[in-house]
């Protein structure tokens, strides 16, 4: 497959505009096709976000299971959070990862940062090493978060179902790692 220059940008045709802000905040952008034809696109405005995949010296990975508004259920996944303005994602996810889980690692690094389509920011994906207990959850007042420990095979072998949460950012960590 040979690479082309692709498709025109469209164009902004004025000002985001507010559709809602609540738990999510929701942009109306103008925008201006190639061709001419005007649309109204509905942007999700978030802060950036990081998930991080903690493996301890045993093989484990450090997950979190805690009830998910959207898909009305409880979900397994990565711990992980909201970036801090002016906060490094690495940063952010180590915090987050100690807040979520009480876990602490002896190495972090950026694996990726994902720029969702309709997003105004990125997800970013960090690998951790050295996963070890240091204390005690510091949960936020609207999080219930059990800590599960899984090994790699068994967190492999439940992926390609689609049941986990982060399974972009799952995925992306355990290639990055040599997991796969």
């Amino acid at each position: 497959m040979t690479e082309t220059s692709g498709p025109a940008p469209w164009t902004r045709a004025g000002d985001d505009e507010l559709a809602y802000d609540g738990f999510a905040r929701i942009l109306r952008r103008p925008l201006v096709l190639p061709d001419g034809r005007q649309a109204l696109w509905d942007i999700h405005d978030s802060p950036a976000t990081v998930s991080v995949l903690a493996l301890t010296d045993d093989d484990e990975v450090v997950l979190v299971q805690q009830y998910r508004p959207g898909p009305d259920r409880v979900v397994l996944s990565l711990p992980g959070g909201l970036v801090d303005d002016g906060e490094e994602p690495v940063a952010a996810g180590v915090r987050e990862l100690r807040e979520e889980t009480g876990y602490a690692v002896a190495s972090a690094e950026l694996v990726a940062s994902i720029d969702p389509p309709s997003h105004t920011r990125s997800r970013h994906v960090v690998l951790a090493r050295g996963a070890h207990a240091v204390g005690e959850q510091q949960l936020d007042d609207l999080e219930e978060i059990d800590v599960v420990l899984l090994p790699v095979a068994e967190l492999r072998r439940r992926l390609p179902g689609g049941r986990l949460g982060a399974t972009e950012q799952t995925y992306l960590a355990l290639d990055h790692a040599g997991l796969l």
